[in-house]
């Protein structure tokens, strides 16, 4: 392979996925900027559904991975009957994952946002706010259906190497979204004034328009993916013959769910400090959200790149492209840290909120892209070390670490000292070098080296 060859591979996969997920984010970008304009109780309202829904994201991507590391490797192996096994089981799955959310959300929803208005809240109205974030939940209900269905083909083509309709479909989802938010939220060109409801059933109507274009384009042009065609023959599957593929997907499942947890719970201690926190939050993870989408992609590139070359028994090939690629991706965040500093005292304004908050959110901002490098590298060992099927390990690294290290920290900080939330999250930040340089030396030993097809 020449030298160059690799970043080219790698871009070729990543980039339309950080097209696809950036034009994403720049929507939920404008949609945040579109409700922050009514006022900081609806903007904090639908940050805190957000951050719930997060939660199920990241579970039905825990819950497709561990089968994707088979997908890729049966691809690489040119193995067309175990990749169709593998997607009749993402099917299972992600329809399995889909009841159990919508029941959790129904059922819990208002104790749930309630966890996020314990703090202080100074001038905000935490009533107005849970009234807020549960109009949104409960119409973004209907939208999780289609979402998890285009998870299931979006994962399976890129496995297969194709980025570029995933990320065509979810331009299509993201015009239809940004029209119909400025229709529905502002009450134009005819349409009902509804807010906060009105941005839930445009995100809602984009996930439709999302699934229908990646399944309708996808069988309309079968015979480019052979290894699809006919997948709907039966959608029965073998539990024994699967009970392996679960087993080890499993610890994904498990990491995904819990790391997103994780994440919610920090933004919930984060709340003890006051519900501002969450209202600066938002501003600084709808910004932050727009160019991580870089070194996400990357990461998801790698571990696809990897996993072909593992299913090929390419194992000196995997070894040294995964090193070169992790300073490639920390390279390039480099350039981000750049860019959000440079929007963090620019982008707060935007907001129609306090002089406080947008001081939170600018420092929010600059912390978190100071982390950006250090996130890049991080998130390219993850996906390496799970290409390789070391799943137990990932979930240890990842979802464990977050618990007991990083939620711990900032629970104890939050709840019993004086300290400034910025310093909190500072702190909370920081720690994520102690998984780096775990990760590095696992890399370098080569752990994750395995071909699991032929196992």
């Amino acid at each position: 392979m020449q030298q160059n060859s690799i970043y080219k591979k790698a871009l070729y996969l990543a980039v339309p996925m950080m097209i696809q997920n950036g034009i994403t984010n720049a929507v939920s970008l404008v949609d945040n900027l579109m409700v922050g304009s009514l006022g900081t109780e609806k903007m904090t309202a639908v940050s805190i559904a957000g951050q719930l829904f997060f939660v199920f994201f990241l579970a039905v991507f825990g819950g497709l991975s561990g089968p994707g590391i088979y997908s890729a490797q049966y691809f690489g192996q040119g193995n067309k009957e175990g990749y169709q096994k593998i997607f009749r089981l993402k099917v299972w799955i992600t329809a399995l994952l889909t009841v159990i959310g919508i029941a959790v959300f129904l059922v819990g929803g208002e104790w749930l946002i309630g966890l996020y208005l314990k703090g202080s809240g100074g001038n905000l109205d935490a009533g107005l706010t849970l009234e807020s974030a549960l109009s949104y939940l409960h119409i973004m209900l209907i939208g999780l259906v289609p979402f998890a269905i285009t998870q299931v083909y979006a994962g399976s083509l890129r496995e297969m190497g194709e980025s570029m309709k995933p990320m065509l479909a979810g331009l299509v989802s993201v015009i239809v979204d940004i029209v119909f938010n400025y229709f529905l939220i502002y009450g134009k060109f005819g349409f009902p004034r509804l807010e906060v409801r009105g941005a839930a059933i445009a995100t809602v109507m984009a996930r439709f328009a999302e699934m229908f274009v990646v399944i309708i384009w996808t069988h309309a042009e079968i015979e480019k993916y052979s290894f699809l065609k006919n997948v709907y023959r039966t959608l029965r599957i073998s539990l024994q013959e699967m009970m392996p593929v679960i087993i080890k997907g499993l610890p994904i499942f498990f990491n995904e769910f819990l790391w997103a947890g994780g994440m919610a719970v920090l933004t919930q201690c984060y709340s003890m400090k006051g519900l501002e926190v969450i209202a600066g939050l938002n501003i600084s993870n709808a910004i932050c959200n727009l160019l991580n989408v870089v070194f996400i992609a990357m990461g998801n590139a790698v571990g696809i790149i990897m996993g072909q070359f593992l299913g090929a028994s390419k194992f000196e090939e995997a070894k040294k492209n995964a090193n070169k690629l992790m300073w490639f991706t920390a390279a390039l965040c480099v350039g981000l840290t750049a860019i959000l500093i440079v929007l963090s005292d620019v982008f707060p304004r935007a907001y129609n909120t306090t002089d406080e908050i947008r001081n939170l959110g600018r420092w929010f901002i600059i912390i978190t892209a100071a982390f950006f490098p250090l996130q890049g590298f991080l998130n390219v060992l993850y996906f390496t070390l799970r290409s390789g099927g070391k799943t137990v390990i990932t979930f240890l690294f990842d979802s464990v670490f977050t618990w007991v290290v990083s939620v711990s920290l900032a629970f104890t900080l939050c709840r019993f000292t004086a300290l400034p939330v910025l310093t909190v999250y500072l702190f909370v930040q920081c720690a994520d070098i102690i998984k780096v340089c775990v990760g590095y030396v696992l890399v370098k030993k080569g752990v994750w080296v395995t071909n699991l097809v032929t196992q």
